[in-house]
């Protein structure tokens, strides 16, 4: 069952508190790239200026999209089966590095973004989504301020931030608290544990509830892959 402490899914660290958690993600390169990322974008926000209700629609847009980007990047990126081209067998490196993360799930070092992920996300997940939200915004006749664009950017880095820390957090000792912590919290789980094929979100259920991969686990097989996909 999900969340059964065994000694292949257990953490080689044994981490039991968020304290504990903390230090040792703090430890990690990924969460000060993400951090300094997002400082940058700070700066820039305010030395642009003038704020108004085109930040708001901006933050909004970027939460109501975030939870179907999470949910694709994870089915569609680090999932990706290896395929053939030009005759030779091809795996994308997250493909391949998510590939190590299931086998181990327990092993800390897996679990964090590596530089390239990181560098992906911030300078090109993260931009291309918000050049698209205002390049709709425009067509559509509505104004695009760089400013709003800023704000849309920085939430983008902050969600990515809050995804790195829930993700380490899960997969450590911890035991969820909260309501809301526990449902990820046994969501990921199930999706490591019991099938792949479902439970893709890591910082919200509401992805898979809407795409329809979140369902009840007892109708669920076991499946033999989840550790190998």
């Amino acid at each position: 069952m999900p969340g059964t402490a065994t000694a292949e899914n257990l953490p080689r660290k044994e981490i039991s508190s968020r304290a504990e958690a903390w230090r040792e993600f703090r430890s990690h390169r990924s969460p000060w790239c993400i951090a300094a990322a997002i400082a940058a974008a700070v700066v820039l926000r305010v030395a642009v200026g003038d704020p108004g209700w085109h930040d708001v629609v901006a933050v909004a847009a970027m939460l109501a999209v975030y939870p179907f980007s999470e949910w694709a990047i994870h089915v569609y990126f680090l999932h990706l089966q290896p395929f053939t081209m030009a005759g030779r067998r091809v795996e994308i490196p997250t493909a391949r590095s998510h590939r190590k993360h299931h086998e181990r799930p327990g092993d800390l070092h897996l679990i964090l973004l590596g530089p390239v992920e990181a560098a992906g996300l911030i300078f090109l997940v993260v931009p291309i989504v918000v050049g698209l939200g205002f390049l709709l915004a425009t067509l559509l006749g509505a104004g695009a301020p760089i400013g709003a664009a800023l704000t849309a950017v920085l939430t983008g880095y902050v969600l990515v931030g809050i995804y790195e820390w829930t993700h380490f957090l899960i997969h450590t000792a911890y035991r969820p608290r909260s309501r809301y912590y526990r449902s990820v919290w046994r969501s990921h789980r199930l999706h490591h544990f019991k099938n792949e094929n479902f439970w893709h979100g890591i910082t919200t259920t509401v992805g898979d509830r809407v795409l329809g991969t979140f369902p009840d686990q007892r109708e669920v097989p076991r499946s033999p892959t989840a550790r190998t996909l």
